[in-house]
């Protein structure tokens, strides 16, 4: 997982007034052994060789959210949420304070009930189409058991194998931009590319371009395209892009240049929404603390 989505969920669990828990959202990745053993009867086994990515979470205000006492899922629930989100369901994570590091009879019903539950597997990237992952992943989050001058948060990842129930430790690994962390990034693959745009080579010349732009049919989908290109380019016109096509592309490297650098302004600007919403959420929490404090004096003094 990466150190943005730890972080945010440590921010979350931390601010949250009693224990909480929640789902987890990622995908499951088959990765092929580097090396070739000497010995053939030296197999590795599946589960060595997937790597699961945590890529967001769900944060439920309190225990028990979807599921009850004795650790059975609540599948209706449990669908209504997962669709919510549009993102494949790996697992689950729980935090409790001041408790050991280990799970509970309960976590480990609520997580085989979860593995076992129907239409919630998602299939393995990189493997064969009909290779699936069922939603197995536990995530528990502790605090010491003695208070301490800094907070500290303690996390241990855990799989549930349904072969033989149990739960297996798994190592973390949490992915930060790095030198030390550049093996991460060697297969890596967008996934916001750039939109299908039509530029075509005619649209090389100005005069083309000029009667392109001048038929009805090309003013729309100019119109179109410029729409498209504006999702992820800031201030990025259509027509500079369709003269960065064909062989004549070589002599616009500095439009090149500058279309990445209008891509991280967009991103930039993204981001800024994205930190201004936050901290609007935020201050909507503790707002809503303060209310609940008030109502809570209220009837005590009555």
């Amino acid at each position: 997982m990466s150190g943005p989505t730890l972080a945010s969920m440590i921010q979350r669990l931390s601010s949250s007034a009693a224990d909480v828990d929640g789902l987890l959202f990622g995908h499951v990745t088959y990765i092929a052994p580097s090396t070739l053993p000497d010995d053939d009867s030296a197999q590795t086994t599946l589960d060595s060789q997937l790597v699961a990515t945590i890529s967001g979470f769900l944060c439920f205000p309190s225990l028990l959210s979807f599921y009850d006492s004795l650790g059975r899922v609540d599948t209706s629930r449990l669908s209504s949420t997962t669709h919510l989100n549009h993102k494949p369901l790996i697992g689950w994570f729980s935090s409790r304070r001041k408790t050991p590091l280990r799970p509970s009879m309960r976590e480990f019903c609520v997580t085989r009930s979860l593995s076992s539950t129907p239409n919630l597997s998602l299939p393995i990237q990189n493997s064969d189409p009909d290779s699936l992952f069922a939603p197995s992943i536990f995530l528990l989050f502790t605090t010491p058991l003695q208070d301490q001058f800094i907070q500290t948060n303690q996390y241990r990842a855990f799989h549930f194998q349904s072969s033989r129930p149990c739960f297996n430790p798994l190592s973390i690994d949490v992915v930060n931009i790095g030198p030390s962390f550049r093996g991460h990034y060697g297969s890596f693959s967008p996934t916001s590319a750039l939109p299908f745009l039509s530029c075509e080579l005619r649209s090389l010349t100005p005069m083309n371009e000029d009667r392109n732009e001048e038929t009805l049919i090309g003013m729309k989908q100019t119109e179109k395209d410029q729409s498209l290109l504006d999702t992820c380019a800031e201030g990025m016109q259509v027509g500079r892009l369709s003269r960065l096509i064909g062989p004549e592309a070589t002599n616009y490297t500095a439009g090149l240049e500058d279309l990445y650098e209008k891509m991280l302004l967009k991103t930039e600007s993204l981001a800024r929404l994205v930190e201004a919403s936050s901290a609007k959420v935020l201050e909507q929490e503790n707002l809503n603390r303060k209310l609940r404090y008030k109502v809570a004096r209220s009837v005590g003094v009555e």
